[in-house]
């Protein structure tokens, strides 16, 4: 993307209300637009876990990584369309990986570095990707599960690998060490000229039963952030703007909120692989002059916790997005950051939808704030009217729309249920009021929000099942002060099982260590039987009620 073209995406997002228009060309690639084509001497990418001195890369040193990287790829049999899996912490190798992906026209299928074997196996598989880039510690859970994992072909280990692929028919993945090919390798110089309707990221979302789902995205999907970046940090970017999130690069908020718009627009990011926490966080901002965050509401209200930041922490802007802020967390931000938290709203299938921000609409406790530039929003009713101001209804996004999926992977009966009538239908509901302000009135699915992450329940239920002392298992979302919500489980023994703290423990292990830490179940209450629907459905709105009547 051309400074030209950047400066009219700006003057567009600034215009007064109606003016916006979409510009979006026709050729577009996400890895040249956000390295190639920024100013090679730059400052890019900042590496700091703490243990040494931080690394520092020009977008000049991710050119060069991310094509060689690209020869590699190519080496390997990786042709456009095919997936790609990256799975590594916040750093060098992971920034690369997607570069290069994007260059090879591959379609990247970002993964936790906090996913479990199964979740890992689940993702690779159903994706059908050939080639995995992981991290040594990632590659040590996922080794033995590669008979899974029919099509994986080659995988690129950051790092010492950990462990020999399991078993399987067929010839198993050849395994390589990703640096020392990259430092091998001829720089490509024919990046695929890819379409901006092309594919570039495939992002598995929790549904509320069954499997996650593979959210389809085009390489355009990276300037329907704009609007949103713009606002909700002030006029990003300024001279002396630097990014930092603690959010993992493959969720939306750390790879579309900060990582790829901050290269988009030529500004560096800070990249910290450690654990979250407050003291390092102050240390991180302070010593790297972080002026930009994207900071989760549980972020925040650990930030919080911990007191207010040394004389060094100077930030700019925070936005945030997940669940609501309360006025008491906003209200601390302001006095001990200095700065006023611009929350907003999005999903992994249309992100950056809502906010607030300086000249778009002001920040209202307990409002997600206006729909951006270039979001046609509206409330709709069961039967898919439009509500009236005051009344709830579901949150609908006009399409076409560039920052809209494409599908979900491999399933057209679940995409025509959330893209119908020319909407996207979001499935979160909320009450618009006469100044045209959003406020959340909750989910008209089952989907929980804990910590910053959507989880739907159907995978930890699933997970539960399989383990030899559960019977049936259903999870839903129960209030919690730090993650906003809380996972809990509803579980039936099998017959002869003694459901003590003991078990509990296992069950919790069993998530944590298959699935995700995140998603593992903090209450487990144990029952005869789960509150069910005539057509066998669990009733998990009677499991809520139960949940709320102990809790008083």
């Amino acid at each position: 993307m051309s400074v030209a073209d950047q400066r009219r995406l700006w003057q567009d997002i600034d215009a007064p209300d109606g003016a916006f228009r979409w510009h979006i060309p026709e050729r577009f690639n996400i890895g040249t637009a956000c390295c190639d084509q920024q100013a090679h001497g730059d400052l890019a990418l900042v590496v700091d876990d703490g243990s040494a001195a931080a690394q520092r890369f020009t977008f000049g040193a991710l050119v060069e990584r991310s094509n060689r990287l690209v020869t590699v790829l190519r080496d390997l049999g990786v042709a456009p369309g095919d997936r790609v899996g990256v799975m590594a912490p916040q750093g060098l190798e992971v920034a690369i990986a997607h570069l290069a992906c994007y260059k090879t026209g591959a379609v990247v299928v970002p993964m936790s570095t906090q996913f479990g074997p199964e979740a890992m196996v689940y993702r690779l598989a159903h994706s059908g990707a050939r080639t995995l880039v992981i991290s040594a510690e990632g590659w040590s859970r996922l080794a033995d599960s590669c008979a899974r994992i029919p099509e994986l072909e080659s995988v690129l280990i950051a790092g010492a690998p950990g462990g020999a692929a399991g078993k399987r028919a067929g010839k198993p993945p050849q395994i390589l060490d990703l640096l020392t090919h990259v430092d091998t390798a001829e720089p490509a110089v024919d990046p695929v000229d890819t379409a901006a309707i092309d594919p570039a990221l495939l992002i598995y979302t929790s549904g509320t039963t069954g499997p996650p789902k593979g959210v389809l995205h085009r390489h355009q999907v990276l300037l329907a952030q704009m609007p949103g970046l713009r606002i909700s940090h002030d006029g990003f970017p300024e001279p002396d703007d630097v990014f930092w999130t603690p959010a993992d690069w493959a969720w939306a908020g750390g790879l579309f909120d900060t990582l790829l718009v901050s290269w988009l627009c030529g500004r560096p990011v800070v990249a910290s692989p450690r654990k979250f926490d407050p003291a390092w966080a102050y240390e991180l901002m302070s010593r790297h002059r972080v002026r930009n965050c994207f900071l989760p509401p549980t972020a925040l209200k650990q930030m919080r916790q911990a007191g207010p930041p040394p004389a060094g922490v100077r930030l700019r802007t925070i936005a945030s997005g997940g669940e609501p802020l309360g006025e008491s967390i906003l209200s601390w931000a302001g006095e001990h950051l200095g700065v006023v938290v611009k929350e907003f709203y999005g999903q992994t299938e249309a992100n950056l939808m809502v906010g607030n921000g300086e000249g778009h609409c002001s920040v209202r406790p307990g409002s997600m704030g206006r729909p951006y530039p270039g979001f046609e929003l509206t409330l709709r009713d069961a039967d898919g009217h439009r509500v009236a101001d005051g009344e709830e209804g579901e949150i609908a996004l006009r399409l076409p729309h560039p920052g809209a999926f494409v599908e979900y992977w491999r399933e057209p009966e679940r995409t025509a249920e959330k893209m119908h009538d020319g909407r996207l239908f979001t499935g979160d509901l909320a009450r618009r009021d006469a100044d045209g302000s959003l406020f959340f009135a909750g989910r008209a699915d089952d989907i929980i929000s804990s910590g910053g992450y959507r989880i739907g329940p159907g995978e930890i239920e699933e997970c539960l099942i399989s383990h030899p002392d559960v019977l049936m298992a259903a999870v839903i979302g129960v209030p919690d002060e730090l993650r906003g919500e809380a996972v809990a489980a509803y579980v039936v023994p099998a017959e002869g099982v003694a459901a003590d703290e003991a078990m509990t423990a296992a069950l919790q292990d069993h998530v944590k260590h298959r699935l995700a830490f995140y998603q593992y179940p903090r209450r487990i209450t144990y029952v005869d039987e789960l509150p069910m629907t005539t057509t066998g459905k669990i009733q998990r709105a009677e499991l809520r009620r139960r949940a709320t009547m102990v809790d008083r």
